[in-house]
């Protein structure tokens, strides 16, 4: 019987970092799509809008159930549409940044969240910062002023509003994430697809403000024939995205923390490899440097979790 259960177990536990890899391998890709359809006139923002419209008619009409339980239990409240709006800015954020960024230093910038996660879990949760969260903060810090810094402009700052978009994307994940830990007794389904929401709204309000528009001499007729000719893409690219919400959110179920930050650390590693081969792009050796100090903070945010795991468990 006890090796049924420990066969059990380990399949389980195969089948979580499964998950988890598969999630690295599809958001370190998910921006080329993105730029297809881009290129075909379907612009960025209307096309990550519908795309998550997609995921979000179809994560309701699946998951209805579970909604409705929610619904009756209360859970609906001002908090979940926070979360909403977070998580769907980042979405959106990260997906329009990797559009018109380098996908690379856009998505280091984006893996500065644990800097966030714990200045903002010390902020909102009364958090103590410990050793391993100044090793975080520190390391966070230091590798994003090491990639970005140029002698020419004097300042470590984003050097476009691409990667302005990407520090924005991973600090609001960031803040969806200590929000979500707020409210441990909501349906992680039911967050979801609260993120999926937020990311349909904020797109239809910032629509009409899109500086990347139309393409040129493209109207609004234009763009819908656009939308329609390739709405096989969109409804596709919506589908990826909610099936592998629900696969990652599995994988993380099932997999201790530290564990799980190194796996996720693969999707630098895929998008790496993917612009390169797919639009040639390459990072200079001071970029790598800055990248390798964010990831080492990935890795300590990953400790971090797993002390305040241990700590728990110790006072239960």
């Amino acid at each position: 019987m006890g090796g049924t259960d420990d066969y059990r177990a380990g399949r389980q536990k195969a089948v979580a970092v499964l998950s988890l890899l598969t999630g690295a391998i599809v958001w370190g890709m998910v921006w080329y799509p993105y730029r297809v359809l881009q290129q075909v006139g379907v612009s960025g923002l209307p096309a990550t809008m519908l795309t998550y419209l997609v995921a979000l008619l179809v994560g309701a009409v699946w998951l209805f159930p579970v909604v409705r339980q929610s619904w009756r239990a209360g859970d609906m409240g001002g908090k979940l549409l926070l979360i909403g709006l977070a998580g769907g800015g980042s979405n959106l954020g990260y997906v329009l940044a990797t559009l018109h960024g380098e996908v690379m230093r856009v998505l280091l910038l984006f893996y500065l969240a644990p800097l966030w996660t714990v200045l903002l879990a010390r902020l909102l949760l009364g958090e103590r910062l410990t050793g391993s969260g100044g090793w975080v903060v520190a390391l966070s810090l230091g590798g994003a002023v090491v990639m970005l810094w140029h002698p020419e402009s004097g300042l470590p700052w984003p050097a476009s509003g691409a990667e302005w978009l990407g520090l924005g994307a991973g600090f609001l994940f960031s803040l969806s994430n200590v929000l979500v830990r707020q409210m441990a007794q909501v349906p992680v389904e039911v967050k979801s697809l609260a993120v999926f929401f937020g990311a349909v709204l904020l797109g239809a309000l910032a629509l009409p403000f899109e500086n990347y528009g139309l393409a040129v001499g493209q109207d609004g007729a234009g763009l819908l024939a656009q939308v329609m000719s390739h709405a096989w893409l969109l409804l596709l690219i919506g589908g990826v995205l909610m099936t592998i919400n629900l696969i990652v959110q599995f994988g993380l179920t099932h997999t201790a923390a530290t564990q799980a930050v190194v796996i996720f650390l693969f999707e630098l590693v895929v998008a790496a490899v993917s612009s390169w081969l797919l639009v040639g792009e390459m990072m200079r050796p001071q970029e790598w440097l800055g990248g390798a100090m964010i990831v080492a903070a990935s890795l300590f945010s990953g400790r971090l979790a797993a002390d305040e795991a241990n700590s728990r468990e110790g006072t239960a």
